[in-house]
């Protein structure tokens, strides 16, 4: 098998994202092919555990405290009614599920609360994915102790770009929680956001930037910007959806064992626009209502859709092995864990 790169330089990163589109179609797709099931989709659901009232200025959040975008702030939730939330996700078909809450890091006291959440979630026989903001060492430990399997926790943008979008984290700051996370044995459920404002070169250089990683995370949320009222954002122009599948299909190719996952954005997405996507290389989408705040197909539409596809839904074996087997949020809303 040929060896994963960690050595991308942006110029060839933009000679993939400037072949002709069909072409560039039929690499991602051979790609996905050789290391994936093509007609096999990972199914999640993502549950906002605890809602609003986040200190950070991330300019794509509805869930930051200081815009008004009708987001209130609300308290962590009982471990009983997040159980049941998973057991509903499961028997709607979803393998893995992923708790979101909107910190910017969470304190040494609200780590035994989650953990018992993770603990109840895997006895569900789920996967388990969380997305809490900022981690140190002993916390990413502690929630490896508690059977997390993976942890979500984006860049969001290329390094040049992302001083547009957040004041309140350093990048250097998103890359130490993720060396917590692959040091304390977790997988790692990174990605960004696309259709911000940036350009195809920083678009190219989010990539560069996950791709060039000390480890490819196992799974990589690709986000089309949901734009809220209230939030810096709102009104930025919309990003093409040709430029888009472009951006599934060029992480594929530089991440080939990943799983790439059509995360936010996608209840604005078309049936078609989907389908491109998963030609691309999308393996992964979000099950359910909603996203922590903002809106996601209906569970019944995308049954139909799989169904027209003919995709199926991954199992939980499968999924735990696709980033070494042919068979294979976090900004908190627009950037979906």
């Amino acid at each position: 098998m040929t060896p994963l790169r960690h050595d991308w330089q942006r110029e060839e990163l933009l000679a993939l994202f400037a072949l002709p589109f069909n072409d560039l179609l039929a690499r991602a797709h051979a790609t996905h092919r050789a290391h994936h099931d093509a007609n096999t989709v990972q199914v999640s659901t993502l549950l906002s555990i605890k809602t609003g009232g986040c200190p950070e200025d991330c300019a794509y959040c509805p869930q930051a405290a200081r815009y008004h975008t009708g987001v209130k702030a609300e308290k962590l939730m009982d471990l009983d009614d997040v159980l049941a939330r998973a057991r509903a996700a499961r028997d709607a078909g979803a393998t893995r599920f992923c708790m979101g809450a909107a910190w910017r890091s969470p304190k040494d006291r609200d780590i035994p609360k989650v953990a018992a959440m993770i603990r109840g979630v895997r006895e569900l026989g789920m996967e388990t994915c969380a997305t809490l903001g900022m981690l140190s060492e002993s916390q990413a430990n502690a929630l490896k102790d508690a059977g997390l399997d993976y942890y979500n926790h984006n860049l969001d943008t290329a390094p040049e770009f992302y001083g547009e979008i957040i004041h309140t984290r350093e990048y250097a700051d998103r890359l130490d929680t993720l060396g917590h996370v692959r040091a304390a044995g977790m997988k790692t459920c990174c990605g960004g956001i696309v259709g911000m404002g940036e350009s195809r070169g920083q678009r190219a250089g989010l990539l560069q930037a996950l791709a060039n990683l000390p480890e490819h995370p196992q799974s990589v949320p690709i986000n089309r910007l949901v734009q809220v009222e209230g939030t810096p954002l709102d009104g930025t122009a919309l990003l093409d959806p040709f430029e888009f599948v472009r951006t599934i299909a060029v992480a594929r190719i530089v991440m080939p064992r990943s799983i790439v996952r059509l995360s936010a954005g996608r209840a604005e997405m078309g049936d078609e626009l989907q389908a491109l996507c998963f030609f691309a290389g999308a393996n992964s989408i979000f099950h359910g209502e909603k996203l922590l705040t903002t809106g996601n197909p209906d569970v019944m539409h995308d049954r139909e859709l799989f169904e027209r596809l003919g995709l199926r839904p991954m199992q939980v074996d499968a999924a735990h092995d696709a980033h070494t087997t042919h068979c294979d949020i976090v900004g908190h809303d627009a950037a979906a864990a």
